[in-house]
């Protein structure tokens, strides 16, 4: 605990922390589990984070230096907290480096199935219906492609608002992520 009071923390540690705490926030919003069909279990709230740092990442990727260093920085800070949230749900030290790289592979095979759906122009066509089929299997753990229209819909327009935010706006005022709500139907179904 002293030791921090010595510790000059790097002002680009300390954006990525803020980075990471606001995407972790937003995985949580609650109509994200209410309304879009996202389970409130540790495997829905593990698919729903990184989802979001997937968007961010997208995001990083398109931006100039030191927008790739950030994404480094995140990725750590991510994998982090998932082996503290392993250690918190009582795996012991043996069997984290197993789940740890599951959740590596889960992580980077989403990445790569959501980057591929995203990086289409016509988004509201065939990719658009590859979107909401990954995101029903993935994310909602459902087969029906239906069942992730809604949170297609939302990904979309988180995508689409990330697009034109800056590496400075990042990380002063975080990826500004729409609210779940506006993406349901009137009867709250997805």
């Amino acid at each position: 605990m002293i030791w921090r009071l010595f510790k000059r923390e790097a002002p680009r540690g300390l954006a990525v922390e803020t980075l990471h705490r606001r995407i972790n926030d937003a995985s949580r919003q609650p109509g994200l589990y209410t309304g879009l069909g996202v389970p409130d279990t540790v495997e829905g709230r593990f698919e729903c984070l990184c989802l979001h740092v997937i968007l961010v990442l997208r995001r990083l990727e398109t931006l100039p230096e030191p927008a790739a260093d950030v994404a480094q920085d995140l990725v750590n800070a991510v994998f982090l907290q998932l082996d503290s949230s392993l250690r918190e749900l009582g795996v012991g030290d043996f069997g984290v480096p197993k789940r740890m790289k599951k959740l590596g592979a889960a992580f980077y095979g989403r990445a790569e199935t959501y980057g591929a759906a995203l990086a289409t122009k016509d988004l509201a066509t065939k990719d658009g219906e590859a979107l909401a089929t990954a995101l029903a299997r993935n994310v909602i753990g459902t087969p029906e492609p239906g069942d992730g229209a809604g949170l297609a819909r939302y990904v979309l327009a988180a995508a689409a608002a990330l697009e034109g935010t800056d590496l400075d706006a990042l990380l002063a005022s975080g990826p500004g992520f729409p609210s779940p709500d506006a993406f349901t139907d009137q009867t709250g179904a997805p």
